[in-house]
């Protein structure tokens, strides 16, 4: 995930409000979470399916956070943003940790499925979209840029992101327009996100 430069913030309060204690905070409420959707079902392939929607829900929580995190610096330069900017890096893993969750339970229905069906599309898409996660996961830490090069570190770790807004988008959106306005809930954030990009990016260019 994204951390340019070497911004430093101390966010005060707990430690583990920050760094990869934060990181560790997080992933540990994500499978909280999702262990409480699977027993609120009474576990068995339901519980898994719940398992699978509960982490969606957190992993665009935690992509989003770090889909900001510069952007929103850029316009508010308030102590929260600071927090934010400063703690990308530990929001982008928090947000691999649960993707990583939501990916077991996609797997555990589909081994307790036996009409599972996906389109080979999906599998592609969403398969690659992994491969980027974990890539960026995984050149997070300290030493990653000098290993890599900045330009080859800045393009996987921008084009990882933009591929995985596009694949939350078109995760949602269909499902908005098809099944139920409650999924504008989640594109909308999507959208909003994207344009503030971009309006960080045309005030840069100013």
């Amino acid at each position: 995930m994204q951390q340019q430069g070497s911004l430093t913030y101390n966010a005060g309060g707990a430690s583990f409000l920050r760094g990869w204690p934060l990181t560790l905070s997080a992933t540990i409420a994500t499978a909280t979470a999702c262990s409480f959707a699977y027993t609120l079902v009474g576990g068995g392939l339901e519980g898994w399916h719940s398992v699978v929607r509960t982490s969606a829900k957190t992993s665009l929580a935690f992509f989003l956070a770090a889909f900001v995190a510069s952007s929103v610096r850029a316009l508010w330069r308030t102590p929260a943003t600071a927090w934010l900017l400063a703690n990308r890096r530990y929001v982008g893993v928090s947000f691999a940790a649960s993707h990583a969750i939501h990916l077991v339970a996609i797997l555990a229905v589909v081994t307790l499925s036996p009409d599972f069906e996906s389109s080979t599309t999906t599998v592609i898409f969403g398969g690659f979209g992994y491969v980027l996660l974990f890539a960026m996961a995984a050149t997070s830490f300290d030493g990653a840029v000098r290993w890599m090069g900045r330009r080859r570190w800045q393009l996987l770790h921008k084009t990882g992101m933009y591929y995985l807004w596009f694949i939350f988008a078109i995760s949602y959106a269909p499902r908005a327009l098809v099944e139920s306005a409650w999924y504008w809930l989640f594109v909308l954030p999507l959208l909003a996100a994207l344009a503030l990009r971009f309006a960080v990016y045309l005030r840069q260019r100013r």
